[in-house]
């Protein structure tokens, strides 16, 4: 990413003045998928690949003045406009602008610029990027930074779930603000307790294949599978009014098999795959601490059979990559992200990646008609102000 490029095209659309440059990184996920809205664990890192925006307040009331670099698309709005902006992409500004005044910032108008390099719709959530470096960048300017780190996150969410159609989790705006280079962090989504896990796999390295099929999260499929555990927890509550129960993390294996006939086989196996997967994360931890990377990638290989066959959150080619990593004799690969499309995570020795990316570029170019994308991965920092 170049701050050289941003801050040129910044002045050029702009009134020639320049402003403060900010970054926030896109994401990876070792493990623990679609546990976070579920109360669960998830294991993410921050990556080497963001968002960049160059910011500055433009003396108005309450006017934005926005330019998407990557696009060559500018919209100027009014954050009194109750409508917002139509244009997608704007209107993550226009609600982290929003949700940053709840939070007591006074946001006034201002101008930005901003470009990205993490693949869209790989699934390394370029969204919460956004999201997270929009908010870091209001919280210097216009709040003193008085906005704690946590608070930043919840105003990320709040801009999907209010502006943007997504009613996400927090682990994505969690990575993106908390990460810390050469890090994993074990966060647990209901008490959001985190810790960092130093990840320096000797002899292995992580490695994205996309498969450049766009995923989209907005609208059913990824809301359906909420609403499905959300029903799933409903009838347990039914069953146990003494308890209480909030998300599948509240629940027992026992618990949900008692529920099993009256949810139906589509909801059961939705709760199945969270449940394991909760089991998965900290199996994971532990695996880690032993610097056990082979159970670590057999772990992986399991999230994978579940995301496919009881989440059902996969698709042909990314099953069809998972296969391959299988044949490669690659130690650990999964879907990465909401589904439907997008990356393979694949933990492999340093001595079979050749072969593997190789192999695998082949074979798909052979199948679909295109090779797939590989990014290698670098665990790097969080939001904060380049300069």
């Amino acid at each position: 990413m170049d701050i050289e490029f941003v801050r040129s095209r910044f002045i050029k659309h702009f009134d020639g003045k320049t402003g403060n440059v900010y970054a926030s990184p896109g994401r990876i996920n070792l493990i623990g998928e679609h546990t976070d809205y579920n109360g669960g664990f998830v294991f993410p890192g921050a990556v080497d690949k963001g968002v960049i925006a160059e910011m500055r307040a433009n003396d108005t009331e309450d006017t934005v003045m926005a330019y998407a670099i990557d696009l060559k698309d500018r919209v100027d709005f009014k954050l009194s406009d109750p409508a917002g902006p139509k244009a997608s992409w704007a209107r993550y500004i226009y609600g982290i602008a929003l949700e940053m005044k709840k939070l007591g910032v006074p946001v006034k108008g201002f101008n930005i610029a901003f470009a990205g390099d993490v693949p869209l719709g790989a699934g390394m959530s370029s969204s919460a990027a956004m999201e997270s470096c929009f908010a870091c960048g209001l919280n210097d300017i216009f709040g003193d930074n008085k906005v704690s780190q946590w608070d930043m996150v919840l105003a990320g969410q709040a801009t999907e779930h209010n502006y943007c159609g997504v009613n996400c989790g927090i682990m994505d705006q969690f990575a993106s603000v908390f990460g810390k280079a050469g890090c994993l962090m074990r966060l647990d989504c209901r008490s959001r307790e985190f810790e960092y896990f130093p990840f320096k796999p000797d002899g292995y390295r992580l490695v994205l294949l996309d498969s450049v099929v766009k995923h989209q999260l907005a609208g059913s499929p990824y809301n359906d599978r909420r609403n499905s555990c959300e029903n799933v927890v409903k009838h347990i509550q039914a069953k146990h009014p003494e308890g209480k129960f909030e998300t599948l993390r509240d629940c027992t294996w026992e618990q949900l098999e008692e529920v099993k006939a009256e949810v139906g086989e589509e909801d059961y196996k939705r709760a199945k795959f969270v449940l394991g997967e909760k089991d998965r994360v900290l199996a994971v931890c532990d695996a880690l601490n032993e610097g056990d990377y082979e159970k670590v990638g057999e772990l992986m290989y399991k999230t994978h059979e579940g995301l496919s066959k009881d989440y059902e959150v996969s698709c042909e080619e990314l099953d069809f990559l998972n296969d391959i990593a299988k044949e490669c004799g690659v130690t650990g690969s999964r879907i990465m992200g909401g589904g439907f499309g997008g990356c393979t995570i694949n933990l492999v020795r340093n001595d079979l990646y050749k072969q593997f990316v190789e192999t695998a570029k082949q074979k798909f170019n052979t199948k679909y008609g295109h090779e797939p994308k590989v990014y290698d991965v670098v665990i790097g920092d969080g939001s904060r102000r380049l300069c």
